[in-house]
């Protein structure tokens, strides 16, 4: 099991985008007409970023569609990871 948590996406946008630039999650949820309990909700950890969302934070960010949903699956691949380590540990390739 990893000690140090993976960054959640929510993470990654509050202090990596938000924080920087100076906008706050009223006027992003504003910018991308969504409502801002979701974005509270993503920064929080309590919800993913869905296909709909991340291209929304793709558009107003400027980057490619697909970022925020790959941060998302990178982060439930990883945590999956390490909740089915042992499981994980116990399965063999099929050698024919």
């Amino acid at each position: 099991m990893r000690e140090v948590t993976y960054p959640s996406p929510g993470e990654i946008l509050l202090h990596e985008f938000l924080e920087p630039m100076g906008i706050t999650q009223y006027r992003l949820a504003k910018e991308i007409c969504v409502p801002q309990r979701r974005i509270g909700e993503i920064i929080s950890g309590t919800r993913a970023i869905t296909v709909d969302t991340g291209l929304r934070l793709s558009k107003f960010f400027g980057m490619s569609e697909g970022f925020w949903t790959g941060l998302q699956v990178d982060f439930d691949a990883a945590k999956a990871k390490d909740e089915m380590a042992e499981i994980l540990a116990s399965i063999h390739p099929w050698a024919s």
